[in-house]
């Protein structure tokens, strides 16, 4: 049941909505100008101002689903262009502001406006939380996309492909790795693989637990795997933690493995 101060409010706000949607553009473009044009900013905002005099109102049950809509692709909208926090909700806050400068002249309205900057508040937190989520969803995404781009899967020759690693090798990245690696060998039909761990940083137990995984891995799909770029401090830690790499075929260098995958396939490199 609508409340009928907040009717009273929603009627004033429908009748003067031009003018306050001029002073909420005023007040919400304030430091945001150099990245959103006041024309857009405007569009914005009268659809949100729309949705909340409807929902005040109280004659459109579908409204503040459709306005909590609108607030959560302004918030993404917002994190995709680099706004910060702040002024994704101050721009939906600011609306009491302009509210208030249109009630100077009708006292009998300031009840109502103190449960609506309580409405104004609940939907600057709305805005604040969807924002947070649209970033983290976006930080989730590039951190997503740097991964397959420090996992490049190469093909050396036919019947052989690299996978050069280059920094810290976790649960995540093992992962990936080893479906891209077996994706190649399926479309390359290669049957040698060779894992260069020259940029990797260090090797511990889980890292080491990781690679034989992945080799144990091309194995089950016909292909032969070799670890190279082994350096002696590496090769000192993984002696030292008592790691056993079993069966698995080691080289110091990428070469060294592109070598003894061509010398396995019948082919060798020799001087023009």
């Amino acid at each position: 049941m609508v409340d009928a101060d907040q009717a009273r409010l929603a009627e004033f706000l429908g009748a003067g909505q031009p003018k306050v949607l001029d002073q909420w553009t005023e007040a919400a473009g304030r430091g945001v100008s150099d990245r959103i044009s006041p024309a857009e900013l405007r569009r914005e905002l009268a659809e949100i101002l729309s949705l909340t005099v409807a929902v005040l109102a109280g004659q459109d049950e579908a409204a503040a689903g459709q306005l909590r809509a609108v607030l959560q692709e302004l918030s993404r909208s917002r994190a995709r262009y680099g706004f910060s926090p702040r002024e994704t909700a101050a721009t939906v806050l600011s609306l009491k502001e302009a509210v208030y400068s249109q009630l100077a002249d009708s006292v009998e309205l300031l009840p109502a406006y103190l449960g609506f900057t309580r409405f104004v508040d609940d939907l600057g937190l709305q805005t604040f939380e969807a924002f947070v989520g649209a970033r983290e969803q976006i930080i989730a995404d590039q951190a997503e996309s740097m991964l397959e781009l420090s996992t490049p899967v190469v093909r050396l020759w036919d019947g052989i492909i690299a996978v050069p690693l280059v920094g810290t090798l976790d649960s995540a990245r093992t992962q990936l790795v080893m479906e891209k690696m077996l994706e190649a060998l399926v479309a390359t039909e290669a049957e040698h693989a060779v894992i260069d761990i020259t940029g990797v940083p260090t090797v511990d137990t889980e890292v080491a637990q990781h690679l034989l995984k992945t080799v144990v891995a091309a194995r089950l799909m016909g292909a032969d795997c070799i670890i190279t770029g082994i350096r002696p401090q590496i090769a000192y830690t993984i002696v030292s933690l008592g790691i056993e790499f079993g069966d698995v075929l080691t080289k110091q260098t990428l070469a060294d493995g592109l070598a003894h995958a061509l010398s396995r396939s019948g082919l060798k490199v020799v001087p023009a």
